[in-house]
């Protein structure tokens, strides 16, 4: 049985990873769904790839109008939004002391701001009783060094879940975390090749997780299709760590 089938639903940043991976769940459970995502090429490939009932929208989460035509799109095509899957993110290394203002604006302005007005802008498309879901990360919860920019925006993702569960509370929309630990990505390999702080934090992984292994973007697509269907009707502000066990023991 498909779980979201006639679900209309939005994943941020979408061309690719844990994103790209989320959409083609979605899409199999019975899901259409909106993607984004800054490239545009990329973006398209993604949609061609994940085939009907995806489609591909550019724009970028820190930009509001980006936001905003997005929602229109969705609006004009449907009415309304069932899910939303607030995924866009950018993770860079920062070693405290070195860290600029510029690297500041720019995770805060994808990873706090772009999350904050992609949930805050479908609001009046979502219907009582709907699903958001965030992108956090094990960061959050622990730590890890020359991640104190990052890990700050994660731990801010975290507290939103846990303010907009009461905002929301008389509508009965369900907002949860999803807080993945290292997940074999295009954007994580780039990080474990980055000069010495990407190979610290490579062999950091491997003796540190419990489970001795990097996840694949699609375990973490099935924690998120759970978390936006009715097999999760009675769970909500929750953090669910999908991480081999990184941050619990």
């Amino acid at each position: 049985m498909q779980r979201l089938n006639g679900k209309i639903a939005v994943v941020t940043g979408g061309s690719s990873g844990i994103g790209f991976a989320t959409a083609k769940a979605f899409v199999k459970e019975g899901a259409t769904v909106y993607i984004t995502g800054r490239r545009k090429e990329a973006l398209e490939a993604a949609a061609a790839k994940i085939g009907q009932g995806c489609i591909p929208v550019a724009g970028d989460t820190a930009k509001q109008e980006d936001i905003q035509a997005l929602y229109d799109r969705i609006r004009s095509d449907h009415g309304r939004v069932d899910i939303v899957f607030a995924n866009a993110g950018i993770a860079e290394y920062g070693v405290f002391g070195q860290i600029d203002e510029a690297q500041y604006e720019r995770i805060f302005g994808t990873n706090v701001k772009g999350v904050l007005f992609s949930v805050q802008t479908a609001l009046p498309l979502m219907p009582d009783g709907s699903s958001i879901i965030l992108n956090g990360s094990v960061v959050g919860s622990k730590g890890l060094p020359a991640n104190s920019v990052y890990a700050a925006t994660k731990a801010a993702v975290r507290s939103f879940a846990r303010t907009w569960t009461t905002d929301l509370k008389q509508r009965k929309i369900r907002v949860n975390v999803v807080s993945p630990g290292p997940i074999n990505t295009e954007g994580m390999e780039a990080l474990l090749t980055s000069g010495e702080q990407g190979q610290a934090r490579r062999e950091l992984i491997s003796n540190s997780a419990p489970l001795g292994r990097m996840g694949r973007p699609e375990e973490i697509a099935s924690a998120v299709v759970f978390l936006a269907s009715d097999d999760a009707s009675f769970i909500t502000g929750a953090e669910f760590f999908v991480d081999g066990g990184f941050a619990q023991v």
